[in-house]
C-alpha cells in the first residue's frame, strides 16, 4: 500500500471527489481529505492509499494537471513529522533578556 498526498484541491472537493479522481488508476482503499479542527473547512489537501503499482501509475497522471480551476500535487507522501517536545506555546522555557536581566542590571547598579 502507497500513501499518497494530494495537495492544491478546491475546498469545495470532497472525500467522494478525491476517491473519484483516483479510481481510473486502481481500487482506492482510502481517501481522506484534511480539515481544519475549529472550522471543519478543508485546508486544500488529502490523502489516498493505493496499492503501489496503481498509486504510481495515478501520481505520474495526476501531478500537475488542472482540477476545479488548480494545478494538482500529486506524489508520495511523507512520513508524518515527530512534534514531540515540550510542547505548547513555549511558557515554559526560560526566556533570555527577560526580568533576569533587568534584574541583574538593577544589583550591579547598587552601590
Amino acid at each position: 500500500m502507497k500513501k499518497i498526498y494530494v495537495g492544491n484541491l478546491h475546498f469545495s472537493t470532497t472525500e467522494d471527489d478525491l476517491r473519484s479522481m483516483f479510481n481510473p488508476f486502481g481500487a482506492v482503499e482510502s481517501a481522506t481529505l484534511v480539515t481544519d479542527r475549529e472550522t471543519g473547512r478543508s485546508r486544500g489537501f488529502g490523502f489516498v492509499e493505493m496499492a503501489d503499482g496503481d498509486a504510481e501509475k495515478a501520481m505520474q497522471s495526476l501531478n500537475g494537471n488542472e482540477y476545479g480551476g488548480r494545478a494538482l500535487t500529486v506524489n508520495e507522501a511523507r512520513p508524518k513529522a515527530d512534534r514531540s517536545g515540550s510542547g505548547g506555546s513555549g511558557r515554559d522555557k526560560p526566556r533570555s533578556g527577560g526580568r533576569e536581566r533587568r534584574w541583574k542590571r538593577t544589583v550591579h547598579s547598587v552601590p
